[in-house]
């Protein structure tokens, strides 16, 4: 028996569990997966277009005849096509029931077929229809897979176990929901052309940061704020200019736009990228960033003219005449969603007055405690209102967020001057209309432990909206924009009605998150009209440029292995680096610019075109190889020879590449003065490069080169050297050889009576050279300690430990200096008396961060050794401070404990920070605690345990002694001992109480253990009374919450007649305990992972 019913809504999707989705095949058993098997994603229902959707049911009389074969159902057609459902009754060689969708016309359809359909199968429990088992998918059919479901849908034992309901008379009920699709070719979307309108492109996990920046982007007062910044002489890398660009592409551009230099300008690495933040934090930290740019231009108070409203929070005395007010500013509104069904019933509790009586009597500065009224109003509402709904609530009692997916409805048109103006302040202007129409909805799909977030918006406040979903932008309807997002449940109504089942129930998880309204009375002025001249013609020509220079990048791409690049460093390079850039060598090659050139292109042609370039002529020119001797120096080593001159511009980089070197480097030299052309070379001829030395200055620069005689003395050359340097012709100088600066400095004096060859000076040598001075005139007298100082010399960035992504302050040091040097400087800088009370941090170069251990009191001898990394060649040049309280070796004499103390009543958690000797024992902890806390009663005692894994570790006694290496970071957790606790019989128990969830039926625990006494005798009906007391749990929330008996990461779920203790075994409570009572909650026991949002520019 069959039968189709036609069903307009659309089944909300199921969470699918680790089932395997297969095409239906018989194949042969073998160990390991089967071939054909494929794990398929969740499907978001809300990407899929409207579907034509079908219900079928039948009924498989005599099922026990089936076994050992499969059998298919009657054809039934769905959005035009044909369907049956298979099913093999005893598995498809597996213990499980098989059962598939199949195309039915598959073998006739023309090549090339597809048809995508949602779809789920279930078998219907005859007894209680809640126990039906179905399952869903989404699939695309064509003719390689014609048929696709579940090979183990359920266990072949529940399937024919006759007390479980699933066969009854030998009659099984299948049933089969399936939602034919129009197949959308994502691929080839164009969302400009389909909408007009073009997407951001995700880096990783920035989809918060993307439908936050839509729909600012799409409030056109807003976007032209931005587009008014003045950038004019602004370098890239500012937060506007980026601001800017984004809009500007965003506007103009045909396909999806990245981010990438926006989360640059916001100073965030690739890391920060990857690191998914709260979208509701994030429009926060933004709008204070932008008004903080803001200031001092023409767009200055954009934001709060935008978004700022004011509300007065008041307390106001019932019995004497006396009120206090204060009017506070907003941005942003956070509304409770938990215990509203709208957005009105969380206004309602926005300005629901509390009363002070009883012991929560005001204490008033004129008339003392009084009873009291305490409650808020709005004096004002801004032309943009932005609504942050509270979907994610911090659970005291289980440690965990929680998110919150109830039904939460919000109008298209929000009236704030309903009721009489109920929500208004005496002192709010009443002749301001506030009516609000719906711009936007940000909604997050997924839960605590993550998510995706996405945008409906409709820019110009019509009827259409249009969802923008990362990189993908489509028209959609105002059911898909509200109705759809306002969460709760979602029910599929009775399959059969005549076997009286309850309909199933599915929590839908993508609900809004942020609204955003604007003032009906400000929309012409919100929602206004862009013109180009709005547009700064400098971030034009800048975007153009940056257009043509990546075309131009593509071109060259393209045409790269035509082309090949060489360097070529002039005389002019070396003067611009030696002395700014750097003091060793001659020159930085990453510094000079390629030439890029075709490969086949002659060298002598490179020559002309160097002459046209630069003036000089071809005559005038000689190149020098450069090569990297043994002392890890870079010098010229010879001249190109005449053979060399005439290869192409590739083959002289092959030849490179064959002397070891990664690029092509020539060195060129120039005809001197007074010469027409370059002197014909002999092999007593040496080319040596000057530097000029200023110890009153001390400064560094280079003055040329020379072609000399190596049979020439140096003390020839210095009435030419004096020349070059503008001394007098008698002036006396000191000349050096600079050997090499790597482990050490070597810098030797030259001795000016003997040949250069006897000095063993030959070609790319360099010499530097100074006036005679004495040793104790200059700071640095000669060149070889100028060298040594400029060798040690180190800038370091110190940051404050609590800010590890800012610089606050540098200084130059020495590598050599001390830790005393060191923290002296540092406290000089930042006035301090007493160096001993700063603490340094070293620098993790590629994780951005601080070590974990800090420097101990002049436990490292040098700056060097603080800087210094795993690897010996690098150093890292930040160091990180704190400024302590007391001295750090005073500091270092104590044990720093992080204690967390639970409190009795009410059921919260408080951290201290105390400090004790070393050698103390936890009896001197209790001590210190109990003077910073306040107990329920004074005479309680206090118990102290470790938390290891989310379970109790260890139980400390007060006469042990504190571990001295106890981690400060790790809570060592203090709570009191219950008063029931000492009245505890002989057979009472106290057992360990952790929380815990499944994941793929591994036990995960999670959250803070505690300690419960449970009595001899005692069912679990009558603990679970006193654990919902104990954590103030609300009955609706409780009765989701299961019981088990835990051990060895094994759980046996409780019934409520169950006596509890007779599942324990006596063991010693503060020995290693493997036995647990285990408490699973519903909702998922994750703690998000959200990073607060920072934008460190």
């Amino acid at each position: 028996m069959t039968m189709v019913t036609p069903r307009a809504p659309e089944p909300p999707p199921q969470d699918q569990d680790e089932e395997m989705l297969v095409p239906q095949q018989e194949v042969e058993v073998f160990e390991g997966p089967q071939p054909m098997e494929e794990s398929m994603p969740a499907v978001d229902n809300e990407s899929l277009p409207d579907a034509s959707t079908s219900r079928f049911t039948w009924k498989i009389e005599s099922i026990s005849k089936h076994s050992g074969r499969k059998t298919h159902s009657d054809v039934f057609v769905v959005g035009g096509y044909s369907w049956r459902v298979l099913v093999f009754p005893t598995g498809n060689n597996v213990n499980h029931l098989s059962m598939y969708l199949d195309v039915a016309d598959a073998k006739s359809l023309p090549t090339g077929w597809s048809r995508s359909a949602q779809f789920s199968l279930a078998v219907i429990n005859q007894l209680d229809s809640k126990h039906s088992v179905r399952k869903e998918v989404t699939h695309t059919f064509n003719s390689r897979e014609s048929d696709w479901g579940f090979t183990s849908f359920m266990p072949l034992i529940d399937l024919y176990d006759p007390s479980k309901g699933y066969i009854v008379n030998d009659q099984c009920i299948i049933e089969a929901e399936v939602a034919v699709r129009k197949i959308v070719d994502y691929w080839n979307y164009d969302s400009k052309k389909e909408t007009g309108y073009v997407g951001l492109k995700n880096q990783g996990a920035t989809c918060y940061m993307n439908s936050l920046l839509q729909t600012l982007y799409h409030i056109p007062y807003f976007r032209k704020a931005v587009y008014h910044m003045p950038t004019v002489d602004t370098p890239s890398g500012s937060i506007p200019l980026a601001l800017q660009s984004l809009f500007y592409r965003l506007q103009h551009g045909d396909n999806s736009i990245s981010t990438k230099e926006l989360t640059k300008s916001f100073g965030w690495d690739s890391y920060e990228s990857f690191m998914q933040h709260d979208v509701q934090e994030l429009n926060r930290v933004l709008c204070e960033k932008l008004e903080d740019k803001m200031k001092g231009t023409i767009v200055e108070g954009t934001i709060q003219k935008l978004f700022e409203g004011h509300h007065m929070n008041y307390i106001e005395c019932i019995g004497v005449d006396y009120k206090s007010t204060r009017k506070e500013s907003f941005y942003d509104l956070a509304l409770d969603v938990k215990g509203c069904s709208d957005v009105y019933a969380s206004f309602d509790k926005y300005v629901a007055v509390e009363m002070l009586d009883g012991d929560n009597k005001y204490q008033s500065e004129k008339y003392g405690l009084q009873d009291a009224k305490k409650g808020m109003l709005f004096i004002d509402f801004p032309p943009v209102l932005q609504l942050q709904l509270k979907r994610f609530e911090y659970d005291h009692a289980r440690d965990i967020m929680v998110k919150i997916n109830d039904r939460y409805e919000f109008p298209l048109q929000l009236d704030l001057d309903r009721d009489d103006g109920k929500y208004l302040s005496p002192e709010a202007d009443r002749s301001v209309r506030n009516l609000y129409t719906l711009h936007s909805v940000l909604v997050h799909s997924g839960g605590v432990s993550g998510g995706h977030y996405y945008a409906f918006i409709r820019p110009t406040l019509s009827n259409q909206w249009y969802k923008f979903d990362d990189e993908r932008v489509t028209k959609e309807d105002t059911k898909r924009a509200l109705e759809e997002q306002y969460g709760g449940e979602e029910e599929l109504p009775h399959t059969n009605p005549g076997l009286n089942m309850n309909p199933l129930k599915f929590t839908k998880y993508s609900n809004a998150y942020m609204l955003v309204y604007i003032r009906e009375s400000d929309k012409e002025k919100i929602v206004c009209d862009l013109e180009e001249t709005d547009i700064n013609e400098d971030l034009k020509t800048r975007l153009r440029k940056e257009d043509e220079d990546k075309e131009n990048k593509k071109k060259e791409k393209a045409e790269a292995h035509m082309f090949t690049t060489f360097k070529v460093a002039r005389d002019h390079d070396l003067a611009a680096q030696i002395g700014r850039d750097m003091f060793f060598d001659l020159v930085d090659y990453e510094k000079i610019h390629p030439i890029r050139v075709l490969k086949d292109m002659p060298f002598n042609q490179v020559k002309e075109e160097f002459s046209k370039e630069f003036g000089i002529p071809v005559h005038s020119q000689r190149f020098w190889w450069w090569s990297k001797r043994q002392n890890n120096t870079y010098r010229p080593t010879r001249p190109l020879t005449q053979q060399e001159e005439s290869y192409t511009v590739g083959q002289l980089k092959d030849a490179a590449i064959r002397m070891n070197s990664s690029e092509l480097r020539l060195y060129l030299e120039v005809v001197q003065e007074n010469h027409l052309t370059l002197a014909s070379r002999t092999k007593d001829d040496i080319l040596l490069f000057f530097k000029l030395y200023d110890p009153e200055k001390e400064e560094l620069r280079y003055v040329g080169n020379l072609l000399l005689k190596a049979s020439s003395k140096p003390s020839d050359i210095v009435p030419k050297l004096n020349e070059i340097a503008g001394f007098q012709p008698d002036e006396d100088i000191e000349l050096y050889e600079e050997i090499k600066f790597e482990p050490n400095i070597m810098c030797e004096p030259v001795d000016c009576d003997v040949s250069f060859s006897l000095n063993q000076i030959a070609d790319g040598d360099i010499l530097c050279y100074q006036k005679r001075c004495s040793l104790d005139q200059h700071r640095h007298p000669n060149v070889s300690s100028f060298f040594e100082y400029v060798h040690n010399r180190q800038v370091v960035h110190f940051r404050l430990l609590e800010k590890p992504k800012q610089d606050d302050f540098s200084l130059e040091l020495s590598k050599r200096s001390t830790y005393d040097d060191v923290v002296e400087k540092v406290a000089q800088h930042l006035g301090m008396d007493d160096p001993s009370k700063l603490r340094l941090t070293q620098h993790i170069p590629h994780l951005q961060q601080p070590k974990h251990q800090y420097i101990k009191y002049r436990s490292i001898d040098h700056l060097s050794d603080m800087l210094l990394l795993r690897n010996p060649n690098q150093m890292s040049d930040i160091l990180y401070y704190e400024i302590l309280d007391i001295p750090l070796p005073e500091l270092q004499g104590l044990i720093t404990l992080r204690v967390a103390f639970h409190q009795a009543t009410p059921n919260e958690v408080l951290f201290h920070i105390i400090r004790l000797p070393k050698g103390s024992a936890y009896s001197d902890l209790i001590d210190d605690l109990k003077s910073k806390v306040k107990l329920s009663r004074s005479d309680a005692e206090l118990r102290l345990f470790q938390v290891n894994n989310n379970k109790i570790w260890k139980v400390y006694q007060p006469t042990e002694k504190i571990d001295a290496v106890h981690d400060p970071n790790v809570p060592l957790h203090v709570e009191e001992i219950p008063e029931e606790e000492e009245s505890a019989g002989p057979r009472d128990r106290l057992v360990h109480v952790v929380h815990f969830f499944k994941d793929n039926q591994h036990i995960q625990y999670y959250g803070v253990p505690f300690f419960f006494l449970i009595r001899e005798g005692e069912a679990l009906s009558d603990i679970k009374v006193r654990i919902q007391k104990k954590f103030e749990v609300p009955d609706e929330q409780f009765l989701k919450w299961k019981f088990a008996y835990v051990a060895y990461n094994r759980s046996d779920y409780l019934q409520d007649s169950d006596i509890v203790l007779s599942r324990f075994q006596q063991k010693n409570i503060y020995g290693p305990w493997e036995q647990s009572l285990g408490l699973e909650h519903s909702d998922m026991p994750t703690k998000r992972a959200n990073q607060p949002v920072k934008i460190y520019n």
